[in-house]
């Protein structure tokens, strides 16, 4: 398995994977339209011909024999620039009565766009044949390692908003009790018109003042900030990398936003640069490895897992089908990490 920027070529399989993402996958709607501009997008910012901050690099992960995409991931620059960026902010309403000696703390929901201008990981999909040999891991840690190597194409915070709480038939508790009131549409309509970049209608239709939360039905308010079933794991990964959440929600289904200082994510600290020495000889090879590795060119971007970790002197040696899946020569340069 290898992961790469997505390319022209890759429509057909991406949209596929559009088909199978399901209810509340905001960023790859299933629009053929939609996804080939997703594509120009994301090829031109690989070849460095959009300014920084508007870039969407866009990977997906190869299966090396078959050529099928098993899924897919991608970051986002800076969000909010061009549309703007909404959560509600989880907060607190304090209220007092001296004449009744009376002190009430009330839960809270703000409209915020308090994100704007932050990086974003996003539209991490990986089809339920292949969730297995660590290869969930490979498509959500390749981004900290590419965020690693061109550092300076990203601002100081990073997050990601993780998929809210539905019923086994699609129906989220939050979007019922909460936006049905204010969007006259079906859930999957407002979602898909996100995900198709048409946002302004969000700013003009929300309520611009505080939401006392225990006005929602109790299946409601246990949605705030949790996550869908399947997405658990993904939530996981970001947590061990440092990503946390501090009290920001997707407006429409309640999910959790967690974020981080982007030099403080555990991946970028701990990853770094060997020399590459290709060998033709059998070398040993783990069963479950521990190390990643990544090119370290943006266009030609490269990731996969690697059978060893590199020597004292900083030189890893991969063997030449390693080396032909990273597309690298003896003397190249790779960026590892032990996982």
């Amino acid at each position: 398995m290898r992961l790469r920027p997505i390319g022209h070529h890759d429509i057909d399989e991406l949209q596929a994977l559009a088909q199978e993402t399901g209810v509340g996958f905001t960023s790859l709607p299933n629009s053929r339209e939609f996804l080939s501009a997703k594509i120009d997008n994301a090829v031109a910012a690989f070849e460095g011909r959009v300014p920084e901050q508007e870039r969407l690099y866009f990977f997906v992960l190869e299966d090396e024999q078959s050529g099928e995409l098993a899924g897919c991931c991608a970051i986002e620059a800076e969000v909010g620039r061009e549309t703007p960026f909404y959560h509600y902010r989880v907060g607190k309403l304090a209220h007092s009565s001296a004449q009744l000696d009376l002190h009430r703390t009330i839960d809270t929901l703000f409209l915020s766009s308090d994100h704007t201008g932050d990086a974003e990981v996003a539209s991490l999909f990986l089809r339920p044949a292949y969730r297995r040999d660590r290869n969930g891991t490979l498509l959500s840690k390749a981004r900290w390692l590419f965020m690693a190597q061109f550092r300076e194409c990203f601002p100081a915070k990073v997050l990601a908003e993780m998929r809210g709480v539905f019923s086994p038939d699609g129906v989220s508790p939050f979007w019922e009790s909460l936006g049905s009131h204010f969007f006259p549409m079906e859930f999957k309509q407002a979602d898909q018109l996100t995900g198709l970049g048409q946002k302004s209608f969000i700013g003009e239709l929300m309520p611009k003042y505080p939401i006392y939360t225990p006005f929602l039905p109790q299946a409601a308010r246990d949605c705030i900030g949790q996550v869908y079933e399947h997405t658990r794991p993904a939530l996981e990964m970001l947590k061990k990398e440092g990503l946390r959440w501090e009290g920001y929600i997707d407006i429409f289904d309640g999910g959790p936003t967690v974020e981080a200082y982007i030099d403080d994510v555990r991946a970028m600290r701990h990853s770094s640069c060997v020399t590459v020495e290709v060998s033709r000889e059998r070398l040993a090879q783990s069963d479950r490895p521990g190390w990643m590795a990544a090119t370290t060119g943006m266009s030609d971007f490269r990731c996969s897992w690697i059978g060893r970790g590199p020597s004292e002197e900083r030189v890893i040696t991969l063997t030449t089908a390693e080396a032909e899946r990273m597309n690298v020569v003896s003397g190249d340069s790779l960026r590892v990490l032990e996982t």
